[in-house]
C-alpha cells in the first residue's frame, strides 16, 4: 500500500538549533514510514500586549494560511492545551487507522504562541494534548516527531518503544 502521507504545519520558523537538530533527526528517521511534509508558516507580528481582539485577528489570520496548507482529503489533528491526552500506543492506533482507512493525509497542525483559531479547532477531528505541562511550541515539534516515529514503531512491533 501507498505510504501515509503526514503534514505537520506549524505557526513559527524554527530558529534554535537545537531544536533544529533533533527535528531533522526524526525527519530523517521518518523518511522509511511516512511521506513527511513540514511547513512552516510566519507568525501574525504583535505588539508587546496585545488586546484580546488583535489576538484574534492574528489567529484568523494564522487560520487562513494554514488551512490553504491542508490537502483535501486530510485527517486534522490539532495540537492544543485544551485538547485529550493521548498515550503513545493511542497516537499509534489513530496512525495506523488513518492507513486502514486510507485517509491520504495525516495532518497534525501546531498554532503559533497564542495558539490556534478556535474555528479552525473545531473542524480538527482530534484534539491532542501533548501534555498538561506548558512546553515553548517548537519543542512540542520535535515532541509531536518523535512521538509519530514512535508511533510508526509500535505498529512495526519494533522494541524502540520499551
Amino acid at each position: 500500500s501507498p505510504m501515509l502521507s503526514v503534514h505537520i504545519v506549524c505557526v513559527g520558523k524554527m530558529k534554535e538549533k537545537f531544536y533544529i537538530g533533533a527535528a531533522d533527526e526524526y525527519i530523517k528517521r521518518l523518511s522509511a514510514y511516512c511521506k513527511l511534509t513540514v511547513t512552516e508558516l510566519q507568525e501574525e507580528k504583535l505588539p508587546q500586549n496585545p488586546s484580546q481582539g488583535q489576538i484574534d485577528a492574528a489567529l484568523v489570520k494564522e487560520g487562513l494560511a494554514i488551512r490553504a496548507k491542508i490537502p483535501s482529503g486530510a485527517e486534522l489533528v490539532a495540537l492544543c492545551v485544551e485538547g485529550k491526552p493521548y498515550s503513545s500506543e493511542q497516537l499509534a492506533q489513530l496512525v495506523q487507522s488513518s492507513e486502514l482507512n486510507s485517509a491520504k493525509h495525516l495532518v497534525f497542525l501546531i498554532g503559533g504562541s497564542f495558539g490556534l483559531d478556535p474555528a479552525l479547532k473545531r473542524e480538527c477531528r482530534v484534539r491532542l494534548s501533548m501534555s498538561p505541562m506548558t512546553f515553548p511550541h517548537h519543542l512540542a515539534r520535535v515532541m509531536l516527531l518523535e512521538q509519530i516515529y514512535r508511533a510508526f514503531k509500535i505498529n512495526e512491533g519494533s522494541a524502540y518503544h520499551k
